[in-house]
């Protein structure tokens, strides 16, 4: 029996359809601010429609705050993640788990046919892991009562 087979896209499929982006250019306080509104750990960094970046609280943390600049004063392209490691809808939550724990990353942007069509976290591939174990335990203890 394969494990974690749920691909990107029935992942998506669980989730809200919202994308949240900011510019290069645009200040860390702002990006930081559209994240505590908006309840996300991270926005893609677009630039005339093209990924060029993620800037994740945990850029904040470690590029701004530990050293000690203003988030007023830097700009996001200062402290985004870049180059963007995307993967498509095809891709399995395995292939997605174990590209964050390779690349030591919480996001991942999606992909299809060259366009953004969501993000899936860390945190959502968990659930997906869980929820997946929770229906093959279900399975079984159908399996076993007959």
């Amino acid at each position: 029996m394969s494990e974690l087979t749920t691909t990107v896209g029935e992942v998506l499929r669980q989730k809200k359809a919202e994308m949240w982006s900011t510019t290069p250019d645009a200040s860390v306080y702002e990006a930081i601010g559209i994240m505590a509104e908006q309840q996300v750990g991270a926005l893609f960094v677009m630039e005339r429609g093209v990924l060029v970046g993620i800037i994740s609280e945990r850029d904040y943390a470690r590029k701004v705050i530990l050293q000690e600049r203003s988030s007023k004063e830097t700009m996001v392209r200062q402290i985004m993640s870049t180059p963007v490691i995307t993967v498509s809808l095809r891709h399995t939550v395995a292939e997605c788990m174990r590209l964050v724990t390779d690349h030591r990353i919480r996001h991942l942007p999606v992909e299809d046919h060259g366009k953004i069509v969501g993000m899936i976290s860390i945190g959502d591939l968990v659930n997906s892991v869980i929820s997946e174990q929770e229906a093959r335990i279900r399975h079984l203890e159908a399996y076993i009562s007959q």
